[in-house]
């Protein structure tokens, strides 16, 4: 059996996937064997409610059903058996199981970014530096997705090879509300600020002739349509379908339909045909009436459609806004981005992290996972090479030899408070002295601005849980591998040379200029006269005699021809095969 207790917790199994942890129960009884027999009176409850076919009551007999003798149990009237119903027959198909299970819809194609605040960003930006605490960066984009007015929307649009959206945006200029379509914003508009812009006006008409008995009401709005044989009531059918239920099938919304042969029913309807609503048209020129809601949104979209909403590229919300949103594809939008930056708020980090960075904060790593925010990046303090006073290097000693310290045990330790004086008890009747809030000695003050010091510029590290960690000693890098020196310059020699005859070009290469002046002389011991200064011959470089032929260089231009006229790069010249007979001289 396992040794740990079940109210502690292995944080090890914690963070490992769900089929691999450990049931609470899987190797505390594997070894266990039971007893033989059961003590008696400890039967197994299951069976007490289950009795085979043919057993008696618990109490002992026949079961008997109430007034029934015992030949006719099991039989039901006319003699004739009881068909035995199973558990599997009692319980019939769920209507779920067969049901498909509905694929989410999908979300416009947009693309949504959570930025901070900009003032709430720089009211932390002055809290870390007067604290001069490190803080969790990812810990921070946390606190901001908790409350919505944190933190902006931005929405922007994705466009086509085309260069025209793949999803349009149009914004309301009325309440700064955004929509995926035209008629959804249009819609908006006419249900939420309709008295902007018409007025209804009721007045009396005709009531309908006949006599009715029955009105037709829908079934989930309560909404009366009328009778079925009135001559309005297909459009008033179609209507509500179109603007309420747009989404369900026609055939399914007219099943929901019920026939109400109420008499208030009936006579509330006929009231409501007895007056007529036209709709007045305001901030218009002339007065203009009109008949129905399909007008009144006819004169809207040609007359105020331009001015009130219009599509845009990019728009910004705040977070409250954003989430007040009556479009159903971008609530939906909204919440799952949410939702996937409150897992992992890596969008909005990084652009804290740049907010943060323009008030002059820095960043580091801890263990090269966590990283933190402070106001100075930690930097090593040699105290063996740095002068500092006694009261720091009493500081940073006291750190490193008591890890996890904190800013009131290093102050107690360094500089103790005094033994506080004892509170004399007050006589009868008299109120009692309240004790005064010690002041910091100047011994404390002294380390409190020590400490201040060296958190300011990196050498200690006070994290967000008060914890003190001074700056380590960064781990030398290895050194870089030395760059190999370019070699000289290759001799130039035809393909196929022997070894022989690359050496021997080797060293005439490598021959010193008084032994390469000896050169030139010829074998008969006499100068060369190609090699005589003031001489326009050509010359031939050692690095290109081989033997066979080879290329000797031959000057292109002539000594007639202007030099200035062509203009050639250093050493470019016209070879010609010429044969060579030994070194330093040309057949």
């Amino acid at each position: 059996m396992s040794n740990v207790p079940d109210n502690e917790f292995d944080l090890e199994k914690l963070f490992l996937p769900a089929w691999a942890q450990e049931s609470s129960s899987s190797s505390k009884y594997a070894k266990y064997e039971g007893g033989g027999e059961r003590p008696p009176g400890r039967g197994d409850r299951r069976d007490q409610g289950r009795r085979r076919p043919g057993e008696g009551s618990r109490f002992g007999g026949p079961r008997r059903g109430p007034g029934l003798p015992a030949d006719r149990q099991g039989k039901a009237a006319g003699g004739r058996e009881r068909p035995q119903r199973g558990r599997d027959d009692r319980r019939g198909p769920r209507p779920d199981q067969d049901r498909e299970r509905r694929e989410p819809l999908p979300l416009p194609e947009l693309t949504l970014n959570l930025i901070p605040e900009e003032t709430g960003v720089e009211s932390l930006s002055r809290q870390v530096k007067m604290a001069g605490r490190a803080y969790p960066l990812f810990d921070i984009a946390q606190m901001i997705l908790q409350k919505p007015e944190r933190y902006k929307v931005v929405f922007s649009t994705r466009k086509n090879p085309e260069g025209k959206p793949i999803q349009p945006l149009f914004v309301c200029a009325l309440d700064d509300t955004l929509w995926l379509s035209e008629d959804e914003a249009v819609g908006h508009v006419l249900n939420k600020h309709f008295a902007t812009f018409y007025q209804a006006d009721r007045t009396a008409a005709e009531p309908p002739k006949g006599k009715y008995t029955f009105v037709a009401q829908c079934g989930m709005t309560g909404l009366i349509l009328g009778p079925p044989n009135y001559h309005d009531y297909q459009n008033q059918l179609r209507k509500l379908h179109a603007e309420r239920f747009s989404r369900m099938p026609f055939e399914t919304y007219k099943s929901r339909v019920k026939i109400v042969r109420d008499e208030e029913v009936v006579k509330k309807w006929v009231e409501e045909q007895s007056w007529k609503t036209e709709y007045l048209c305001l901030n218009m020129p002339e007065p203009l009436r009109l008949n129905d809601r399909e007008a009144v949104e006819k004169h809207f979209r040609e007359n105020h459609k331009d001015n009130i909403i219009k599509q845009t590229e990019s728009h910004t919300l705040n977070g409250a806004a954003a989430r007040g949103l009556r479009s159903p594809g971008l609530v939906r939008l909204v919440r799952e981005v949410w939702e996937d930056q409150r897992r992992f708020p890596l969008q909005i980090a990084t652009v804290l992290s740049q907010q943060f960075a323009s008030h002059g904060l820095q960043f580091f790593k801890v263990n090269r996972t966590i990283t933190h925010v402070c106001v100075a990046r930690p930097h090593y303090l040699d105290l063996a090479v740095i002068p500092v006073s006694d009261g720091v290097k009493r500081i940073v000693e006291y750190i490193d030899s008591h890890p996890k310290c904190t800013r009131r045990k290093l102050v107690e330790a360094l500089a103790p408070s005094p033994t506080p004086a004892p509170i004399a008890v007050p006589a009868e009747g008299q109120p009692v002295a309240t004790p005064e809030a010690s002041q910091p000695t100047p011994e404390q003050t002294s380390v409190i601005a020590d400490l201040h010091w060296l958190i300011h510029q990196g050498h200690v590290i006070e994290f967000a849980n008060g914890v003190l960690e001074s700056a380590k000693k960064p781990v030398p890098k290895p050194p870089k591998p030395a760059k190999p020196e370019p070699a000289p310059a290759a001799a130039i020699q035809p393909e196929g040379a022997t070894p022989g005859e690359q050496s021997a070009v080797e060293s005439a290469a490598s021959t010193p200029p008084d032994a390469a002046a000896d050169a030139e002389v010829v074998a008969g011991g006499e100068p060369n006269p190609a090699m005589q200064p003031g001489t326009h011959s050509s010359t031939v470089e050692p690095s290109t005699l081989a033997e066979g032929p080879v290329s000797a260089a031959v000057p292109e231009a002539t000594p007639t021809e202007p030099q200035g006229s062509i203009e050639r790069p250093p050493e470019v010249t016209k070879v010609v095969d010429t044969p060579v007979s030994s070194v330093g001289s040309v057949s």
